[in-house]
């Protein structure tokens, strides 16, 4: 690849230093100004691959013990700490490496250094406290087999590689990890964890050069040596169509395809990277209009995956299991025109647009820079992002054909099918060869679409607070935040509307939902091309206070995505078939829930605590209640909601506010004055009956419970808040009572729940069936612990501490920027509430939060419960 013009170009390395020390360990460092935040993130060039087999598994539970103790550190100490000092911290495990990252104010850089050098150097390693994590990796272990789509894409690498590690159960199997043993674990520490295999990467608004003096003393004197450890077989070339069906409790079918892919710098990387968008990247890609869009499948995507040595590419889609042999021919009708005619240029280019500004939003975050610059240099040189981003805009149609068609052989593929116990055909070879192999489709004629031109800014004044700008135009409120230093402006619309009950529930998800497949003359196909040519995707959400319409765009785009969303607000067209359609995705939608270990008991617990209306119900609506919805209902409710409504519009990019607003008001601010209206009365709680139950043939029990809280703008709400961050997370009570002493879980949290109009304290926890009613009564003894006596002083101190920072390290991403906005708008009490919000975390007593904790002394409890049987 010729050298790339890096004048022309964006580029991520700007001012990033790097150093490698003596004994062979490398750190890199860039300052980011946009929040007052640093991120230590710690790359270990070893995972999944560097395991033989007798050691499956041993990475990720080295993993877990990093957060395990030191010498200096006791048990839990390491998260407490960092907790106390307003960060978070979370690790995560690959095939070709692990990484350990921690986030906080700049201002602790030091203390969070010391704390990380700490437990990659000298991990206590203890053999007791192994063996209760290991009960701990066994439940999460147990809880990756209770998700379908975790099962599916991994029997996927076991069915098309006959060698290659990366054919293996990543996580372990129950009976090997049972029995590793605290040498295990050091060994394999000792040979891989040595300074020439790590990179440390510091992004954060501080000085580079000072980044580096401060992290150098904690890493130089560090010495280790290890030989190389043993390499995996490699995997030979593959023939043949190969498939697998698999049976299980589910709802719904998991269908995910695949090849053997392009590794991590191989040429072909990029290219298919590309390929997959074209395939599977927003509405406008080739599956969503080819499967979702006609209600085929309730999901549809593509993706490219190249860890070093060896790759994968997949396409996935999930459904009613009646519906799978319809969902095969459309995915092969797709790679074999991606093969024989490659994507054009129209489909290109709304790929790479959205590859774009998926790289931007991704590299707003510390952590995920940090991340970035580290894998950059653990593989050669810092500048390889640039010149992976350089790679990305200079590809071509014809190197996309050519990837397409070197690596989507029709002879070459594997599949599996996850279906339910009953129902639905065996997926087999002559199957997929009857889809993959046929004739190559024609080329897609390139669109011709004609959004609606942007409209004519609208000079308005406003009055700033807090560094947002509001405008009170006549026909919405506008909500701007100027972010320096990212080419997007990420937009929001709000819309306040009524509760729903049992016999409307979903009503609005529908609504918001079939308004994006049609409008100003533009099908779906038509919308998405024309936003996603803007670098971004519709996103229409729904709660049961709001329903709104959000899209990032390039910078420069945001009048012409201005004016697409208000045609969706004023001229939706709702044409019968497309509601039909968007029906019954979200009908295969709310089946899926019932496949999640986690939604689907919170479901059930709100249900049980607030009834049928408003918050008791989901947002995106029950099976009996959708079915009654048509398309005149679903068009007279969304004008209904339009016309009523006084629209809340929020956008952060990096403009002039004035100028930005004046450009939302052109597109928004010319209605009919409306006032902000605060729909109907909460319901009460109810949640003192019987816990709902649902038995599953699932590997765990998981159980939701909630209690009554503080609604949003209660005077309790932050002491709620305040509550959640001692109970919950990494050193948190009910991790350290639950997870980390009785080994009950792998997910164990607390959680403050408030709205508007309601709120609610809630816990949550998976185990083993057999252990249920042991970790409910520790629960409820927790619990009853908050009620009865206040917290300490330190555990109350690094909560507050902890929320505190993060009121701070949230402002890194326009996303998180404009959420803040639009939760003190909608939710809160205004845009006071964005000046300085962690003064208020402070201000918390032990006292306020012992108070807040009172019903958990009493019998009020609501609670989901699904109860594995496996």
């Amino acid at each position: 690849v010729p050298a790339p013009d890096y004048l022309s170009l964006m580029t991520w390395t700007d001012g990033a230093l790097v150093e490698r020390l003596p004994n062979g360990l490398t750190l890199v460092a860039q300052r980011d100004p946009a929040a007052p935040a640093v991120a230590v993130v710690t790359h270990v060039r070893a995972g999944f691959f560097d395991e033989p087999d007798r050691w499956q598994g041993i990475s990720h539970v080295l993993e877990h013990m990093f957060f395990k103790g030191t010498a200096r550190r006791g048990v839990g100490r390491i998260a407490q700490e960092t907790k106390a000092l307003g960060g978070y911290l979370n690790a995560s495990t690959s095939y070709d490496r692990t990484v350990y990252y921690a986030v906080l104010p700049a201002r602790n850089l030091a203390a969070a250094l010391d704390i990380q050098a700490d437990a990659l150097r000298h991990p206590a390693l203890d053999p007791g406290e192994l063996a209760r994590e290991l009960q701990v990796i066994i439940e999460e272990a147990k809880r990756k087999l209770d998700s379908p789509a975790a099962v599916a894409g991994e029997t996927l690498h076991e069915v098309r590689f006959d060698r290659h590690r990366i054919r293996r159960w990543r996580i372990g199997h129950a009976e090997q990890l049972a029995g590793f043993t605290a040498d295990d674990v050091r060994g394999y520490y000792a040979s891989r964890y040595v300074p020439a295999r790590v990179v440390v990467a510091l992004v954060g608004d501080l000085d580079p050069r000072a980044m580096l003096d401060a992290a150098r003393p904690c890493y130089a004197d560090w010495v280790g040596t290890a030989p190389a450890p043993e390499a995996g077989p490699e995997e030979p070339p593959v023939q043949g169509v190969r498939a697998r069906t698999l049976r299980g409790d589910v709802t719904q079918a998991e269908l995910v395809v695949g090849w053997r892919a392009a590794p991590a710098l191989h040429p072909d990387e990029t290219p298919l990277d590309l390929a997959a968008a074209v395939l599977g990247a927003g509405r406008g890609s080739w599956l969503h209009r080819a499967l979702r869009e006609p209600g085929i499948a309730a999901s549809a995507g593509a993706y490219s995956y190249a860890p070093d040595e060896v790759g994968v590419f997949g396409l996935a889609a999930s459904g009613d299991v009646a519906r799978l042999p319809e969902m095969l021919a459309p995915m092969g009708e797709a790679v074999a025109r991606l093969s024989a005619h490659g994507p054009g240029e129209e489909a290109l280019e709304r790929a790479r647009t959205l590859l774009r500004v998926r790289w931007v939003r991704r590299m707003e975050s510390f952590d995920a820079r940090a991340t970035a610059l580290a894998w950059a240099v653990a593989h050669g040189d810092v500048t390889l992002l640039d010149r992976e981003y350089a790679r990305l805009l200079a590809v071509t149609p014809d190197e996309v054909r050519a990837a397409a068609g070197a690596y989507l052989a029709p002879d070459t593929l594997a599949a599996v099918a996850y279906l339910p116990r009953e129902g639905g055909d065996e997926l087999t070879p002559a199957a997929l060869t009857a889809a993959f192999a046929g004739r190559a489709a024609t080329p897609l004629a390139a669109t011709a679409i004609a959004p609606p031109p942007p409209r004519a800014p609208l000079p308005l004044t406003g009055r700033t607070e807090a560094g947002t700008l509001h405008v009170a135009a006549p026909g919405a409120d506008l909500l701007v935040h100027r972010k320096r230093g990212i080419p997007t402006t990420t937009l929001a619309v709000y819309l306040p509307r009524a509760w729903e009950t049992a016999g409307t529930a979903g009503l609005g998800a529908l609504a918001v939902r079939s308004a994006i497949r049609g409008a100003a003359g533009l099908d779906a196909g038509g919308l998405a091309l024309a936003v996603e040519r803007l670098g971004g995707a519709l996103a229409p959400g729904a709660t049961a206070d709001h329903l709104s319409l959000g899209v990032t765009v390039l910078g420069e785009r945001t009048a012409e995505a201005a004016a697409l969303v208000r045609a969706l607000l004023t001229d939706a067209a709702f044409a019968a078939a497309d509601v039909a359609a968007e029906r019954a995705v979200l009908l295969e939608e709310a089946r899926e829930v019932a496949d999640d270990m986690f939604r689907y008991p919170f479901q059930l617990a709100f249900r049980a605590a607030f009834g049928d209306a408003g918050y008791g119900l989901p947002a995106g609506g029950l099976e009996e209640s959708l079915r009654a919805f048509d398309a005149p209902r679903v068009a007279a409710y969304w004008r209904e909601v339009v016309a009523a409504a006084r629209p809340v519009v929020v956008a952060v990019g990096d403009d002039e506010p004035g100028r930005l607003a004046a450009l939302l008001a052109g597109a928004f601010g010319d209605g009919p004055s409306r006032p902000a209206r605060d729909g109907a009365a909460p319901a009460g709680w109810q949640g003192a009956g019987a816990p709902m139950v649902v038995p599953r043939a699932k590997q765990q029990s998981a159980f939701a419970m909630l209690f009554p809280g503080p609604a949003r703008r209660d005077a309790g709400h932050t002491a709620a808040e305040v509550w959640a961050a001692v109970a919950s997370g990494l050193g948190g009570r009910l991790f350290e009572a639950l997870r980390e002493r009785r080994s009950l879980a792998y997910t164990v949290l607390g959680l403050a729940w408030s709205r508007r109009r309601g709120g609610a304290l809630g816990a949550y926890i998976a185990t083993s069936p057999g252990r249920e009613d042991e970790a409910r009564t520790e629960m409820l003894r927790e619990l009853a612990r908050f009620a009865a006596e206040p917290v300490g002083e330190e555990e109350l101190g690094r909560a507050r501490e902890y929320l505190a920072g993060q009121a701070e390290l949230s402002r890194m991403t326009a996303g998180a920027i404009a959420g803040e906005i639009a939760e003190a708008w909608l939710q809160g009490r205004g845009l006071e509430e964005l000046e300085a919000p962690w003064a208020r975390y402070r201000a918390v007593t032990a006292e306020e939060v012992r108070e807040v904790a009172a019903p958990f002394a009493a019998a009020a409890r609501a609670e989901g419960v699904v109860r594995g049987t496996a």
